[in-house]
This record gives C-alpha cells, sequence and structure tokens, in this order.
C-alpha cells in the first residue's frame, strides 16, 4: 500500500512538473526589451534601417516539447520609424504600407521546428497590407531564466527575407535591389504565472 501511495505521488509530481514546462509568456513592451526590425537596400547603395515602436504578443514556450511552442504578434503599422519623419510618412502611406487602409500586421505562428540545441524554425502566417501568406523565421534562444523584480523571462532572436510586393506592396520603383526585406525580431517574454 504504501509503494503505491509513493508511486502516485511521484507520479502526480511528475505530473505537475509537465505542466509547468509549457509557460505562456507576454512580450515585455513595457519595459522596451522586445524590437521589431527592419532593413532594405536604397537603390542598391546603401542600407535603410528602421523598426516599428509600438507591438505586443505573446507566445508559449516548452523546452521539453517543442511542438508547443508558439507565439501571437500584433504591430500597428503607423508606428513605423526610419529616423527620418518625411521618408516615414511616405513609407505609410498608399505608396507602401497604406497604414490608414490597413493599421496592422500580425503573425501567427503555425509549427516550431528545432534545427539545433538552440535553434530552430519557425513557420507561420504574416498578415500585411491585407494578405497572408506563410513565412519561415530563423529563430535562436537566447536565454531564459529568474529577473531581479520575482518574474523569469525567456528570449528569442528571429530573422527572416521577404518579398514586400508578394502582400501587394509596391517596390519596383525603389529598384531591383529594393525587392527584399530582411526582418529582425528580438522577443523578451515575462512568464505570465509569475513562477521561477
Amino acid at each position: 500500500m504504501k509503494k503505491r501511495i509513493t508511486g502516485v505521488l511521484a507520479a502526480a509530481v511528475l505530473g505537475m512538473a509537465a505542466q509547468v514546462d509549457a509557460a505562456d509568456y507576454v512580450v515585455d513592451k513595457q519595459g522596451a526589451h522586445a524590437f521589431v526590425q527592419f532593413r532594405v537596400k536604397h537603390l542598391g547603395y546603401s542600407w535603410l534601417y528602421g523598426r516599428f515602436n509600438d507591438f505586443d504578443g505573446t507566445f508559449t514556450y516548452d523546452e521539453k516539447d517543442p511542438s508547443k511552442n508558439k507565439i501571437n504578434v500584433t504591430v500597428k503599422i503607423a508606428s513605423l520609424d526610419s529616423n527620418h519623419a518625411e521618408r516615414d510618412k511616405h513609407l505609410r502611406s498608399a505608396d507602401f504600407l497604406d497604414a490608414s487602409k490597413f493599421p496592422t500586421a500580425t503573425f501567427t505562428s503555425t509549427a516550431y521546428k528545432p534545427t539545433g540545441e538552440k535553434t530552430a524554425e519557425l513557420t507561420g502566417d504574416l498578415t500585411l497590407h491585407g494578405v497572408t501568406k506563410p513565412i519561415t523565421i530563423q529563430v535562436e534562444h537566447i536565454g531564459a531564466g529568474n529577473d531581479p523584480w520575482g518574474g523569469y523571462r525567456a528570449g528569442f532572436e528571429g530573422r527572416a527575407t521577404i518579398k514586400p510586393e508578394e502582400w501587394g506592396i509596391a517596390m519596383a520603383k525603389l529598384g531591383p535591389a529594393s525587392q527584399e526585406v530582411e526582418l529582425f525580431l528580438t522577443v523578451e517574454g515575462v512568464r505570465k504565472d509569475g513562477k521561477k
């Protein structure tokens, strides 16, 4: 009887541990520890860098069961910032992103496939300019652990290259070197349950 009780308790503890492994996180927008950035070649002569200052997101991360890993991000297009007011106004206009008609872009993951000890391929649907298409993001798990404020954090970096014209965004007038845009996503999340 004692062995049976011990076995039941052990199973319960293991079950609880398994449940803790899959944790939900909120992207740390408040602390500005997350970034959505991009770069595109300007006429083939140099790189133009920019970012989106307003976005929200959540993700689930389970180190032991990657099939549970997922992320959802929403970006406010009007928050585009390339450090040049007139250029930003043009990029937000109907000539490019048309922020008034399509105020948000979203990414919803559909699969997470490990490719190494701390790397993976994250696939999902990017909705931009009113068009939804699948993309693949190369992900690196930077790290995870307790923070000085009593929370627990996990951080990732992702890179992807897209062709905006596939989402109906005209790029031809910028020249052939500007047809692709590189995306850089840095995400640090705070675990929702607050546990360490």
